[in-house]
């Protein structure tokens, strides 16, 4: 793809997710081609269906938030990137409402789009909490599966006023709630 494309295609993408998660993904996809700065013709070109420009976005989301875990860990430190995926989960989730429906019509409730989603998703938590633990920076009984259940709960709620700002609130609770006890923090308040 010439990187003209590549842009606009981004672009697309981009401004579709920010529409999807403000209005759901019954937006006008000439506003989605406004908002990209790209004619509709360019929009259908790269995504001839809504369905396959809901079926991009969520990739695409999906993407940025599992694949961004490396970078993370090397520019924080373990328990400051936690922190920062954990909100950044909650951007996840409020960009994608109303797709995990969409999607779900698209390719049924059997498809295994959302298991394999989720395992991502896990996998990405797992090796946050894993780099934490081994730093020292949070307990060492963190689980997993504990926190992929918080964070499940946090998000439930997503149709209510403020339920974004509550739930980077929870997602800090979570987090102190985590580093206490932990041995780093022992050995810094031992010293």
């Amino acid at each position: 793809m010439r990187a003209d494309a590549r842009r606009n295609r981004d672009a697309v993408l981009a401004a579709a997710a920010d529409l999807f998660g403000e209005a759901g993904v019954d937006s006008s996809l000439e506003e989605v081609a406004r908002r990209a700065g790209v004619g509709i013709g360019t929009l259908y070109r790269h995504f001839p269906s809504r369905d396959e420009l809901i079926m991009a976005v969520y990739q695409r989301e999906l993407d940025q938030l599992c694949e961004g875990v490396d970078e993370l860990l090397a520019q924080m430190p373990a328990d400051v990137a936690l922190a920062t995926w954990m909100e950044r989960f909650i951007g996840y989730v409020a960009r994608k409402k109303g797709m995990a429906a969409a999607i779900k019509q698209m390719v049924g409730a059997d498809s295994s789009i959302f298991t394999d989603s989720r395992a991502r998703v896990r996998a990405s938590l797992q090796q946050l909490l894993r780099a934490a633990g081994d730093a020292g920076e949070i307990r060492p009984d963190a689980d997993v599966d504990d926190l992929m259940r918080a964070m499940g709960g946090f998000c439930m709620v997503t149709d209510l006023p403020g339920w974004r700002e509550q739930a980077v609130r929870l997602v800090s609770l979570l987090v102190d709630g985590l580093r206490y006890g932990a041995p780093a923090a022992r050995t810094r308040a031992g010293s």
